[in-house]
C-alpha cells in the first residue's frame, strides 16, 4: 500500500533522559536533531507529506511516535505503552490522527501495547509479545484487527536475546518478503516466511522501512544494502546512530499511512 503521509516529532532537549538498555553511550541531542531532519527529508523524497509535531519537553521518548498507535486504513488504534513514563505521549498522537481516521479505538487495561511490536505485512499483522507488550494487549489488538477482516500472528519474543520490540528484528519489505535478523529467523511463529536474513554484525539493520519505491535503511550496513539491491530493492541509507543509543530505529520515528 502506498505511503502518502507520516507523523513525525523531533527529539526534545530532554532526549538523553529517555529509556534505554542499549549501553551505547549518551546520545548527542544536536546530532539527533540533525539526523531527524535528514530522516524527514528522506521520507519527503519518497513522496510522503509530513505532519510535524513539536518536541515534547515532558516525555523524552516522544520522538518514537510509532509506539503510540497502530494504523490500518481508516482505523487508528491508540496504544497503551508498556513503560508507564510513556503513557502521556498518546493524547497528542490521537489529536494528530483525528483528521485522517474515521474510526479510533484504544488498547485498554490490563493490556499494554507498543507500536514497535506490530509489523504490518500486507494482508496480515505480526504482533510481538515482549517486555513492553503483554499478551492481553496483543490479543486486544488482534481482536480489533479481526473486526477489520485482518488476521494476526502472535510472536512471543520474551526469550529472544537483544530485542526490545518485535520490529527490532523484523521488517516487512513488501513483495511477500521480510528482513529478519538471526535472533528471530528460527522463531517457530515465523516458519515459512520468505526472508532476507540480516547477517551477524549488522543485526540493527533489520529495522528498516519500505516507503513506496524505496527501503529506508540505517546507514553503515553495506552487506545488508547489497543484499537488498541484489533482490531489486532501492535502499536509501539514513544515519540514526543517536536513536540507536536510545533503543530506537527507523520505523520508530514516524507513523506512516
Amino acid at each position: 500500500m502506498a505511503v502518502r503521509r507520516a507523523i513525525v516529532r523531533p527529539p526534545g532537549s530532554n532526549f538523553a533522559e529517555g529509556l534505554t538498555s542499549a549501553n551505547l553511550g549518551v546520545p548527542d541531542v544536536a546530532r539527533a536533531l540533525e539526523q531527524h531532519a535528514r530522516y524527514c527529508e528522506a521520507l519527503e523524497a519518497c513522496g510522503v507529506a509530513l505532519t510535524r509535531l513539536p518536541a515534547d519537553g515532558d516525555h523524552p521518548d516522544a520522538t518514537f511516535v510509532e509506539d503510540a498507535a497502530v494504523l490500518r486504513r481508516e482505523h487508528a488504534i491508540l496504544t497503551r505503552p508498556g513503560a508507564p513514563s510513556r503513557a502521556g505521549e498518546v493524547a497528542a498522537i490521537d489529536a494528530a490522527l483525528a483528521p485522517y481516521f474515521s474510526t479510533r479505538s484504544r488498547i485498554e487495561e490490563p493490556g499494554t501495547l507498543d507500536g514497535g511490536d506490530v509489523c504490518e505485512a500486507g494482508d496480515r499483522f505480526l504482533i510481538g509479545i515482549s517486555a513492553r507488550t503483554n499478551e492481553a494487549g496483543a490479543r486486544q489488538l488482534a481482536a480489533l484487527l479481526r473486526r477489520d477482516g485482518v488476521d494476526s500472528t502472535l510472536v512471543d519474543i520474551r526469550n529472544t536475546d537483544g530485542l526490545l520490540h518485535l520490529k527490532s528484528g523484523i521488517s516487512w519489505l513488501g513483495d511477500g518478503r521480510f528482513a529478519v535478523n538471526r535472533a528471530l529467523a528460527a522463531h517457530p511463529a515465523l516458519r515459512g516466511l520468505d526472508m532476507v536474513r540480516v547477517e551477524d554484525g549488522e543485526a540493527y539493520a533489520a529495522n528498516c522501512i519500505r516507503v513506496n519505491d524505496h527501503v529506508l535503511v540505517a546507514s553503515g550496513f553495506p552487506r545488508f544494502e547489497k543484499m537488498l539491491r541484489e533482490r531489486g530493492y532501492d535502499p536509501l541509507p539514513v544515519a540514526v546512530s543517536e536513536f540507536e543509543k536510545m533503543d530506537g530505529g527507523l520505523s520508530c520515528l514516524s507513523l506512516r499511512f
